[in-house]
């Protein structure tokens, strides 16, 4: 399973495609020669997107989905509303570059910079206005380490 660590600065070409970065791309060398699909979402507490790689995305949704009893009215409309607005694409083996559904963009408030920032399991993908801004500073930061890890 990749870990995806470090920031990596992008920018949307004129087609509004966006360039993989390489040092995520070489995590996911792919020994059977699939092509490689990443699942993308809204993110559910932060506006950004996050990024999966396939079998990620299925791991997750499993895990999810076993949680819920679809006889449940709740439940089903919780699943039909994690479920939607996801795209699946899949770079081009050449160039690594990848087009995400402009409504998507539209959400995160993206112009034309974003940040890849590497979340160990996940990439998120913040336009870079909105990423800077989202940074815990040292002492939210700290405050969040000692109220969640003691």
């Amino acid at each position: 399973m990749a870990k995806f660590v470090g920031e990596h600065n992008a920018k949307l070409d004129d087609k509004g495609r966006l360039i993989f970065p390489q040092s995520f791309a070489s995590l996911l060398q792919n020994e059977d020669s699939k092509p490689l699909r990443l699942v993308i979402k809204h993110d559910l507490f932060a506006n950004c997107l996050s990024i999966y790689t396939y079998e990620e995305w299925e791991k997750e949704s499993e895990n999810i989905k076993s949680k819920l009893n679809f006889f449940n009215p709740e439940h089903n409309e919780f699943w039909r509303g994690y479920m939607s607005n996801r795209a699946l694409v899949e770079p081009d083996e050449k160039l690594r570059r990848f087009t995400i559904p402009k409504k998507m963009l539209e959400k995160i408030k993206v112009r034309k910079e974003v940040v890849f920032c590497g979340c160990d399991f996940k990439i998120e993908l913040w336009a870079k206005e909105v990423y800077e801004t989202n940074i815990p500073n040292d002492e939210k930061f700290s405050l969040l380490a000692t109220k969640i890890l003691g």
